[in-house]
């Protein structure tokens, strides 16, 4: 057999007994080779005569490869680009707004809705004084819970806000006066 160290296509040399990946792979080290880039082993732990395992060194399939080229799976990307722009805590807002049924129940959530967030105050609509008035009761419960859920700071406290009344304006001039009662909620 007529091989050579890289596989390729020589003359007298059968077409059949060339192993094209490994002719490919060994031009990849020839040319990372020219560039100065050479693999290296991790030396044998002393005295054990045995390599240091992945658990040692911590890192797996990316220990050879500390050049920060591997590619990253979409949760680590996103977390490190909301860490570094120190998007915490309205990340954690908006996952308020989004986690509303999973984080206060499904009843509360037919009642209550998140409207907006101030700070480190949500302010929540009810669609009736009572339901205003047990959210109320319930608010510190509430606000234990998305500290453990969402971290510690980030809801510090709830504005419970009542069900709007319908205006009864209609058009351009109105008389001024008692106006319609509260009968509402």
């Amino acid at each position: 057999m007529n091989k050579d160290t890289d596989g390729a296509l020589q003359p007298g040399r059968d077409p059949d007994d060339i192993d094209a990946a490994q002719a490919a792979l060994n031009r990849m080290r020839d040319a990372a080779a020219a560039r100065g880039e050479i693999r290296r082993k991790a030396p044998p732990r002393p005295g054990t005569g045995q390599k240091p395992s992945r658990a040692a060194g911590g890192r797996g399939f990316s220990q050879f490869h500390t050049n920060g080229r591997d590619p990253l799976g979409l949760g680590k990307v996103v977390g490190r680009l909301v860490a570094e722009r120190g998007w915490s805590s309205p990340v954690a807002v908006g996952s308020v707004m989004a986690q509303w049924p999973a984080l206060v129940g499904p009843e509360i959530s037919a009642h209550c809705t998140p409207e907006s967030f101030t700070d480190t105050t949500l302010h929540v609509r009810c669609d009736s004084t009572a339901w205003a008035t047990q959210l109320r009761l319930l608010s510190h419960s509430l606000l234990e819970k998305f500290r453990v859920e969402l971290g510690d700071g980030v809801v510090t406290s709830i504005q419970v806000l009542g069900p709007a009344a319908p205006s009864w304006r209609k058009g351009a001039r109105t008389v001024h006066g008692r106006g319609p009662r509260d009968t509402y909620g």
